[in-house]
């Protein structure tokens, strides 16, 4: 039982899936999501040249007609996320990419995502205005000096972030993973970090609520539109542990899981995500984690000290994939 967990929390820290199986923290009857009906997700790509120029495309739409963005477009049935991305930048921008990584998830609650990925040219000719089309009228390489009109401002961060991955890396390569949900939901890589005799002990949240009797680590379900990642998390933490006071910190994403192939009933996204659980005394040292209410739960002190470095360095380094919730 113990080799399996920790094989499992092995695969959830290198960016890999696990099948979706029973919910732990749901917060309302929740129906399977389907795309473009009940969910919506964006893709939007970062590309640079050999000169760290970035790829641009001129919108064709009437709302936004001449103006610049970042090769962008919503997903279509039976997509994967991959398959997407590289159908958008080849219709808007005309050229073939590789996704390198994904580089930022932005979400208005669980209803709206949109997956920022930095990505590489592989193929392909820019986009010339004689092949103008409803998609998008040219595309360029952009100096991100020189004037351009942009539709939005938004993607300046996006540019930067995309810069940044490129000279120095603050993850590991992320890749959506193949594997189908039904809903929105997060599996919780839930930590909490005790101090005792100078020693520093690492413990994860598990959940006693699984199909096949192993424990592992919780899953959330987001509800309403207004439940974001971060207060999935934070509900629940408050379902476990509602008379302690402590601070939940929501590090980042370790993991995407879609498939997407069955519309309307594989059309969910599971996000593995790193939460830290933080004593908010100031000062104090707590040799163990708060107490759990009720069985559903329980707390697992990781032992294997290679198993333990890794998660102490992604927790304390939050190299992790880092989500934006947008108001």
């Amino acid at each position: 039982m113990a080799e399996m967990l920790e094989e499992n929390l092995e695969k959830i820290l290198k960016g890999e899936g696990l099948e979706v199986r029973e919910f732990d923290s749901v917060p309302e009857q929740v129906k399977p999501v389907t795309l473009r009906k009940s969910v919506c997700y964006i893709v939007g790509a970062v590309i640079f040249n050999s000169k760290d120029e970035v790829l641009m495309v001129q919108e064709a739409k009437r709302e936004c007609y001449g103006r610049w963005y970042l090769p962008a477009g919503r997903m279509e049935e039976r997509e994967s996320i991959l398959e997407a991305l590289q159908r958008e930048v080849k219709e808007e921008a005309g050229i073939d990419c590789q996704p390198i990584t994904l580089l930022l998830v932005q979400e208005q609650g669980p209803k709206w995502l949109r997956f920022i990925f930095l990505a590489e040219e592989t193929g392909g000719s820019l986009k010339t205005t004689a092949e103008a089309d409803s998609e998008s009228l040219q595309a360029q390489w952009w100096d991100c000096e020189s004037p351009l009109p942009l539709r939005g401002r938004d993607i300046l961060p996006l540019i930067d972030a995309g810069l940044k991955y490129r000279r120095n890396p603050w993850f590991p390569i992320l890749q959506p993973v193949d594997f189908p949900c039904q809903v929105i939901c997060q599996r919780l890589f839930l930590a909490f970090i005790s101090s005792s005799a100078n020693t520093d002990r690492l413990w994860l949240l598990l959940s006693h609520n699984d199909a096949a009797s192993q424990p592992g680590p919780p899953i959330a379900v987001s509800g309403n539109a207004f439940d974001t990642i971060p207060r999935a998390a934070h509900r629940l933490v408050k379902e476990c542990v509602p008379s302690s006071s402590v601070q939940v910190h929501t590090c980042g994403i370790l993991g995407v899981q879609h498939n997407g192939r069955i519309p309307g009933k594989t059309d969910g996204i599971c996000f593995n995500t790193l939460v830290l659980l933080e004593n908010s005394e100031d000062g104090a040292e707590i040799s163990s984690p708060p107490s759990l209410e009720g069985a559903a739960y329980r707390w697992h002190e990781v032992t294997n000290q290679s198993l333990k470095a890794k998660i102490m360095q992604r927790i304390k380094e939050e190299s992790v994939l880092p989500v934006h919730s947008l108001d």
